[in-house]
């Protein structure tokens, strides 16, 4: 315990078993990614290179021999990975620039775009989340490119996640981008922490959705789940 105390730098006020069973079970906190009052205090390079340090160390308390040529540049290319790439939806200054348009052809109906593939990272093992998200939205005026729904998606899946957390954050972002209610957020993701490690269950999947406004109605719903299943 008196060692994630010092690691964590914050009381312990949990068992060990409680704290897995917290991860076991997917547990969440808020809408909100969890994230410290200065974590936008460090450049780019300076995370780099602490992160570099601190995995070359668990590597080494691994028993692997960082001379070997094939482990040689694994802590910085696990650095680089890390900050530029997969957790790269942690800093604000990487969120998607979003360009609305005129809803001229007065198109009220339902508009979707499905199977968008994502990658995330489980906050609770950091292994990898991979799944589809599929968005759907009624027009209140405004309409957003295509291609930015993908954007927005990857944007948020790019963090240590709760697939709980990443459905409702990217309804959100919708809502606020688009300025209507009506939006609706399916996602289905397999979880590398159930299927490689714990149960080991390689052929379950979660499924969890956000419907605001007119998605709440029923009728709406099965437009909706028979564009997603058709075509």
């Amino acid at each position: 315990m008196k060692l994630q105390e010092s690691l964590l730098n914050t009381p312990v006020d949990l068992e060990l078993s409680e704290w897995e069973e917290i991860g076991d079970s997917h547990h969440s906190t808020s809408i909100n990614t969890p994230m410290s009052e200065d974590a936008f205090t460090k450049s780019d390079e300076e995370k780099k290179e602490l992160i570099e340090f601190h995995f070359s160390e668990i590597m080494k308390a691994l028993g692997l021999d960082l001379t070997d040529d094939s482990l040689r540049g694994t802590p910085k290319r696990v650095a680089k990975m890390y900050v530029d790439e997969i957790f790269n939806g942690l800093d604000p200054k990487n969120k998607p620039q979003i360009a609305l348009f005129e809803n001229k052809y007065q198109y009220n109906e339902l508009i979707l775009e499905k199977n968008i593939s994502f990658y995330s990272n489980c906050e609770h093992h950091f292994v990898p989340i991979i799944g589809r998200a599929h968005l759907a939205y009624v027009s209140s005026g405004k309409v957003i490119g295509l291609s930015k729904l993908n954007r927005i998606v990857n944007y948020f899946a790019k963090r240590p996640q709760v697939q709980e957390r990443l459905t409702n954050q990217i309804a959100s972002e919708l809502k606020d981008i688009l300025q209507t209610e009506d939006v609706a957020v399916l996602i289905d993701a397999k979880h590398l922490c159930v299927s490689s490690r714990g149960v080991k269950d390689d052929t379950s999947s979660t499924f969890t959705s956000y419907y605001g406004g007119v998605f709440k109605e029923d009728s709406k719903k099965r437009e909706l789940f028979a564009a997603i299943k058709e075509f």
